[in-house]
């Protein structure tokens, strides 16, 4: 049963130190600290904590704001700790989950914290209404100079977004791909989580799952070795599945039909090598070996050489030549 604190400022240039040296105090035995907004959705900080939670822990904070976004999010959140069997305590507020009247001062808290943030935020949309009024242009001007380092800046927190919104669902997905990869190749396990999804959950694409991965690997959420051996299925030409099916088909129906034969029905047909020429008897045969491999052809199919037709073929046996 372990004490873990968890510390957060808005902006980089916030310290820490205030609320580090309160959780140490309390007995903290690991704190995480995370430099975020308390708008931001992106906590990987707050994931690492909750993930590491056990049974019996209890996740500590100075004050109650320091943990979550909203009422909803804070409610979402102790749902977490709940479910790992652990409690959590707000240092400055009269919270502790472990005793019986804690959640419903919890939720008080919780309501009011929100109420003074959504102060904020209308005393701030004043505040830029009455500098557009007077002229004053606001934003971001290292944006508008598009500005490499602002920018770069500006992708980190995108993908700090994205990550937000894969962690809350990544028990439903990231037990299949760890499970299969990397042994299976992407389009198979793409497949295989989308059928373990729950039906109103957003279906990934391939490239959307691998971004996935690869975000969670970097964020060391998720193990590189995921990322190896990346196999990719080989696209399948439908052309050359027709053709091997049309070959199939006529020769189920006339077993002992000549591969000559077989090419002249697939070119009656409109249907052509690669080669754009004529069917040869080999382009044939590998044909059919290949329906064969599919299951279109039995054994028994297939397997007749080229007839042919020159004079010494069809001179009678023990006819001299001439």
């Amino acid at each position: 049963m372990a004490l873990l604190g968890y510390a957060r400022v808005s902006t980089q240039g916030q310290d820490l130190e205030p609320q580090l040296r309160a959780l140490r105090a309390a007995g903290c035995t690991a704190i995480f600290e995370e430099k975020a907004s308390g708008t931001s959705r992106a906590r990987p900080e707050l994931a690492r904590l909750l993930d590491r939670l056990r049974r019996g822990d209890t996740l500590v904070v100075v004050r109650i704001d320091r943990l979550a976004r909203s009422l909803a999010h804070l409610l979402q959140v102790i749902e977490r700790i709940r479910e790992a069997g652990a409690h959590f305590r707000s240092l400055g507020d009269p919270i502790d989950t472990a005793g019986p009247s804690g959640m419903l001062v919890l939720q008080i808290m919780g309501a009011i914290a929100q109420f003074e943030r959504a102060l904020i935020v209308e005393r701030t949309k004043a505040g830029l209404a009455a500098a557009r009024a007077s002229g004053r242009v606001g934003g971001n001007p290292g944006l508008r100079a598009r500005d490499p380092a602002v920018l770069g800046k500006l992708a980190t927190a995108r993908e700090r977004t994205r990550l937000a919104d894969l962690l809350p669902g990544a028990d439903e997905w990231l037990g299949t791909v760890r499970r299969l990869r990397p042994a299976t190749s992407w389009e198979d396990v793409t497949q295989a989580v989308n059928a373990a999804l729950p039906p109103d959950r957003r279906r990934f694409t391939r490239d959307r799952l691998v971004r996935a991965v690869r975000l969670f690997v970097q964020e060391e959420l998720a193990e590189p070795a995921l990322l190896e051996g990346a196999a990719r299925r080989p696209r399948r030409d439908p052309r050359a599945r027709r053709a091997m099916e049309l070959a199939a088909s006529f020769l189920r129906g006339r077993p002992k039909a000549t591969l000559a034969e077989v090419g002249a029905e697939l070119a009656r047909m409109g249907v052509q090598p690669r080669s754009g020429g004529p069917w040869a008897a080999s382009s044939v045969k590998a044909l059919l070996d290949r329906a064969r491999g599919a299951g279109l052809l039995g054994e028994g199919h297939g397997q007749r050489r080229q007839r042919t037709t020159s004079p010494e073929a069809r001179r009678p046996r023990g006819t001299p030549s001439a």
